[in-house]
């Protein structure tokens, strides 16, 4: 189990990151419960190019959140691939329209932050 002596275990967070506003959405809601210590960013892009210690580590986490824009799944599916149980959170289904404008939105970036806190219990 990963931890750290002064917060417990680690929650491993991971977020499609792509181009649209909904997978930059995605990148910011990671980064803010990174920096909010809700969870720890980690490397989507590691797992995907198969690199051992990365997939290692992301499947002894005690816990997993990927982040992903829309229903295409890029993420979930990554994880999928390496057969790391995760919990998963689709920002348009929360009514996020995606689209190729890749400005932040303050109104949708809190409610997808909202959901993610949620979903962690935060």
């Amino acid at each position: 189990m990963e931890s750290c002596s002064c917060c417990g275990p680690i929650t491993m967070i991971l977020a499609c990151s792509g181009g649209s506003n909904v997978g930059q959405i995605s990148n910011e809601i990671a980064r803010r419960l990174t920096i909010d210590n809700k969870g720890v960013m980690f490397c989507l892009a590691g797992l995907g190019g198969d690199v051992e210690p990365l997939v290692d580590r992301t499947k002894s986490a005690e816990r997993v959140l990927v982040i992903d824009g829309c229903p295409v799944a890029c993420a979930k599916k990554t994880l999928e691939r390496h057969g790391i149980e995760h919990e998963w959170l689709e920002l348009t289904s929360l009514g996020i329209e995606k689209c190729p404008d890749l400005e932040l939105d303050a109104a949708q970036v809190e409610c997808a932050m909202n959901a993610a806190e949620e979903m962690l219990g935060a």
